[in-house]
């Protein structure tokens, strides 16, 4: 990430001095809006990576709660499996089996039930902030072209690849939008 971002603002420089020349003589004022439309496309940009990260960072986090809950159903799982062997191995040899042991089988089994819906809940809760890290990925992308081909605008002295990185830069404000909701 922090190559693309040190991409973009050399490229954010360039675009700014020689927006800054083409002022000075007096020429191409468009080229001003051109710079600023890159410094807003630019703060965009921040603000979707700033959100993209943490959704990233919550994903992780809620994607480790579900191992975590996944572990402890299984642990649940094995307790009740050796209570029932042990039961199992009693009467194999003519001993009574522990009455406590069957009621605290049926305890695990109805707590691996809660544990398996908070398991799968955090699970839906990663998914969810996967998705949105996504698109606010694209968000990103597309506003760096827009930086990108708003820069070469001003270079080459087109107007038609100014308005060509708008159309980037809405389609990424599209994206961000989209993460937001």
């Amino acid at each position: 990430m922090d190559e693309i971002e040190n991409f973009s603002e050399k490229i954010h420089e360039q675009s700014n001095e020689h927006a800054h020349h083409a002022l000075s003589e007096g020429k191409d004022k468009w080229v001003l809006y051109v710079a600023l439309t890159t410094a807003v496309f630019a703060v965009l940009a921040a603000i979707a990576g700033l959100m993209a990260g943490a959704h990233a960072d919550e994903a992780m986090l809620s994607q480790m709660r579900s191992s975590d809950q996944w572990a402890f159903y299984q642990a649940k799982g094995i307790k009740s499996e050796i209570l029932t062997t042990s039961n199992k191995i009693l009467v194999a040899v003519g001993k009574t089996p522990v009455a406590e042991d069957a009621e605290k089988v049926k305890e695990n089994k109805t707590e691996q039930a809660k544990i398996m819906a908070e398991a799968k809940a955090f699970q839906k809760e990663s998914d969810e902030h996967t998705a949105k890290h996504s698109v606010l990925a694209k968000c990103i992308t597309l506003f760096q072209v827009a930086i990108a081909i708003g820069a070469i605008s001003i270079i080459t002295k087109r107007k038609a690849l100014w308005w060509a990185s708008m159309v980037f830069a809405a389609i990424g404000l599209f994206f961000l939008v989209s993460g937001l909701l």
